[in-house]
């Protein structure tokens, strides 16, 4: 009798207790946060005329303000072959989404008094002392070299050293172009390779300018060295770092370097051809379990990464976990490479990993200056607006900037108050 009544009570108990919480970021109706659900529905008009023009897939997008979601849409397919929808919970390779990412476990290690943005890179891989600069030899200047070549250049010492905020704004000039890139190819990472056996040797190659000259994308090889500073300085491999430090404590479950164990759930990349979307030659290949990639190795979902975005909107924290204090984030998130220096287009400016919009008119932008965020090659977008209180995450796997500006125009255009 004893044990029946056990059973009952228990199931009694699981009747009442809620369901735990999928996300750590509340939903509400659009209304109750300023925005139109009639206008909310042109997010997937705009994305379904892309699906029909053969331009994606599929998506996932997810829009929070105020600090809690107002809309959540999966649309298309996620694999073409086998005619899958979309998933909510569908995971996607987020590329360069992962430098933002990458910048929070630097400033983590700044706030902590371990790291200076004014630190040499040398101070944490000596490799990277005294590194010289590439030049161009004369009559090389203004010539387009052939197809994946560089311009004849010779070197000389470097300015100054290059510094962890040349990394994080892309003024550095490592593996940036051309003639750095070249020399980079002739280091380049061997299989099973761990950043402790590539990233010093990026220390024995030219820079493509003299640091801070210039802005100029460094895709790879800028944020892997911070990557790899992080593990100098906190003594842990960078994926134990974001693990313990960021993914656990904001409750981002499905963010992660390897996907080997959730394939079922990896959205098929695809690249848009004159014969439709085709897949590349490895679709679903995951990346290294040894080689963690600041700059472009993770893997994320739309419902993991408003996590990261809604704790950047909050000035660092949410739901009680504070990763950083709102002064840094102000930090990361302000200009420091303004759009007058060469490499930055108008109205747009770069913080620390982040591009700033700092003339939304000048840029074209359908969102509030002050604005930030990043992409990456395959596609994904995401944009924190600290005047509005929104968070933007947009999951595709293919890359199409113009969806990027029109996902930003769907969601602002739904703001009503």
């Amino acid at each position: 009798m004893k044990k029946c009544f056990a059973f009952f009570l228990f199931v009694a108990l699981i009747a009442v207790t809620p369901a735990s919480k999928a996300s750590s970021v509340d939903t509400a109706k659009p209304e109750d946060v300023g925005l139109s659900s009639e206008r909310l529905q042109r997010i997937h008009q705009t994305i379904q005329r892309h699906i029909d023009a053969g331009d994606i897939s599929g998506a996932v997008t997810l829009v929070a303000r105020r600090g809690r979601i107002a809309h959540f849409e999966v649309h298309g397919l996620m694999d073409i072959d086998s005619k899958r929808p979309m998933p909510k919970d569908a995971i996607f390779r987020i590329a360069s989404m992962t430098k933002p990412v990458t910048a929070t476990a630097i400033m983590m290690l700044v706030e902590e008094g371990k790291i200076r943005l004014t630190d040499p890179v040398w101070k944490f891989i000596p490799e990277f002392k005294d590194m010289k600069v590439a030049v161009p030899k004369e009559g090389a200047r203004g010539q387009t070299p052939a197809p994946n070549s560089a311009p004849p250049f010779y070197t000389v010492p470097a300015s100054r050293e290059i510094t962890i905020r040349d990394l994080l704004s892309h003024v550095s000039g490592l593996a940036s172009g051309p003639m750095s890139n070249s020399e980079a190819a002739k280091v380049a990472r061997k299989p099973n390779e761990v950043l402790a056996d590539y990233i010093p040797r990026l220390g024995m190659t030219p820079l493509e300018f003299q640091p801070g000259s210039r802005w100029s994308y460094s895709p790879g090889a800028g944020f892997d060295t911070l990557g790899r500073i992080v593990e100098v300085v906190s003594g842990q491999t960078f994926d134990q770092f974001l693990r313990q430090r960021v993914f656990e404590p904001l409750g981002m479950k499905d963010t992660f370097f390897s996907a080997e164990d959730r394939m079922a759930r990896l959205a098929t990349i695809y690249q848009k051809t004159e014969k439709g979307l085709q897949k590349p030659a490895n679709p679903n290949q995951t990346t290294t379990t040894k080689y963690f990639s600041g700059a472009g190795g993770l893997m994320s979902t739309a419902e993991d990464y408003v996590q990261f975005g809604q704790m950047l909107l909050n000035g660092g924290q949410l739901n009680g976990k504070r990763l950083l204090s709102p002064k840094t984030v102000e930090l990361m998130s302000s200009v420091h490479v303004p759009d007058t220096l060469p490499g930055r287009p108008r109205g747009r400016g770069f913080g620390l990993s982040v591009q700033v919009v700092s003339d939304a008119v000048a840029a074209n932008f359908r969102v509030s200056d002050g604005s930030y965020g990043w992409d990456g090659a395959f596609g994904t977008h995401f944009w924190v607006d600290p005047k509005e209180k929104i968070v933007g995450v947009l999951m595709i796997q293919t890359s199409n900037p113009e969806i990027w500006r029109d996902f930003e125009n769907a969601v602002t255009q739904a703001i009503v108050e």
